[in-house]
């Protein structure tokens, strides 16, 4: 099955990318601190506690991304409620990151967001079949893979 080795690179794939995204804003913040210079009379430290706060909070909203992701791997189960919420919203904001990056950075990083949004939409839609119980008969319950329908109308004598 793909289900589990795709849950295990997209939590992998979370999780560097939590790391990575808190350490550049956390480089910019520190930056932005040395420099001592106002953007249209900002306040230079104002700016950069926002820059390293920001960078915590998305790196921590990856991160339980990631932890979602995880736990899918290791109980070969479909998230559910927060943590399937969680996942969505990550496929969105990479379709978002992707959409900005492929005009301000270029098609590399672009490229980078769309493949780690089709990952995780990969982990969604997999979970997404439903399982027909074992003990039903085959056509009962459309598991033969056509519509299910209803018996024939009785005839009359």
């Amino acid at each position: 099955m793909v289900r589990r080795p795709v849950a295990w690179i997209v939590a992998i794939v979370l999780f560097v990318e939590a790391f990575g995204i808190a350490a550049v804003n956390w480089f910019l913040g520190v930056v932005v601190d040395r420099q001592d210079m106002s953007l249209a009379g900002l306040d230079p430290d104002m700016m950069s506690t926002s820059s390293k706060i920001g960078g915590i909070v998305f790196g921590l909203y990856f991160a339980f991304c990631g932890l979602v992701a995880l736990l899918v791997a290791l109980r070969d189960r479909a998230p559910a409620g927060f943590g399937r919420i969680l996942l969505i919203s990550a496929a969105v904001v990479h379709a978002l990151l992707g959409a900005f990056a492929w005009g301000l950075l270029g098609p590399a990083e672009f490229v980078f967001m769309v493949v780690v949004l089709a990952l995780i939409v990969l982990l969604l839609m997999t979970y997404d079949r439903p399982q027909a119980p074992a003990d039903a008969a085959p056509g009962a319950t459309g598991g033969d893979g056509g519509p299910v329908t209803s018996p024939p109308a009785p005839t009359t004598p």
